[in-house]
């Protein structure tokens, strides 16, 4: 099985622009996204980005890039695109451009996850122990079944608790979030990209509902390491060097 590991990354952001350049220690976000992912099992690391300028930074660094379509609504729609360029891979794995600290292992545990041939999907889900985060919306929590597949992704809590007030849900019930690393098999991935926006994903503003809601599957494991994304300037304090 050859592993593809793609760094979907663009210039333009609403909240931070330019942060895949922005310097953390003397070496740019991509950068140490980069060499993160080099620590973990891939058998190629890809940098899929639109803009010259990240791509000449790629460069620099010694890293491989190819330049996408600037039209992409999503990493994964970009994934899907280097993956014809580069037919010769089995399985894709999503890294996320702005966690500058990912931890290698959970990068190959969604690798992990492609060692049973029928998994179409794959992620990686964290236990929540708080109620800041069960009740952040910005936070997306995971319902899997009892074969560890996600059933649904919400930003709302899944269950209701009935028996119990809002603010010991955390403690009544043992809920999860998502953490936002994708695995697809390459021919999954081709499939899901032609796929039209659902109306769950409308409803919820997340991706992975649609792929649910045409019937494939999503396989989870359970990582305990919490990860760091940079979405604003301010989230570069959560960083100590």
């Amino acid at each position: 099985m050859k592993v593809l590991g793609i760094i979907p990354v663009r210039f333009a952001s609403t909240r931070f622009p330019g942060k895949p350049l922005v310097d953390i220690g003397g070496k740019t976000m991509i950068q140490r996204v980069y060499e993160q992912a080099l620590k973990s099992d891939l058998d190629k690391i890809v940098v899929a980005t639109d803009d010259e300028r990240i791509a000449a930074e790629v460069k620099r660094f010694g890293g491989n890039f190819i330049l996408t379509n600037p039209n992409h609504q999503s990493g994964t729609d970009r994934c899907a695109e280097v993956v014809k360029k580069l037919p010769d891979f089995d399985v894709v794995i999503n890294i996320q451009g702005d966690e500058p600290f990912i931890d290698p292992t959970q990068i190959s545990l969604v690798s992990s996850c492609f060692d049973d041939e029928n998994v179409e999907l794959a992620t990686l889900i964290k236990k929540i122990d708080e109620d800041t985060e069960l009740l952040n919306t910005n936070i997306p929590k995971v319902v899997i079944n009892s074969n560890q597949q996600a059933i649904y992704f919400s930003r709302h809590p899944i269950p209701f608790i009935r028996n119990a007030e809002k603010e010991n849900w955390a403690t009544a019930h043992q809920f999860y979030k998502h953490i936002g690393i994708y695995g697809y098999k390459t021919s999954t991935l081709l499939e899901i990209t032609k796929l039209s926006p659902s109306s769950l994903e409308l409803a919820e503003s997340l991706e992975q509902l649609r792929w649910l809601e045409n019937g494939y599957q999503i396989k989870t494991k359970i990582t305990n390491i919490e990860t760091i994304a940079i979405d604003t300037p301010e989230d570069l304090q959560k960083i100590i060097l």
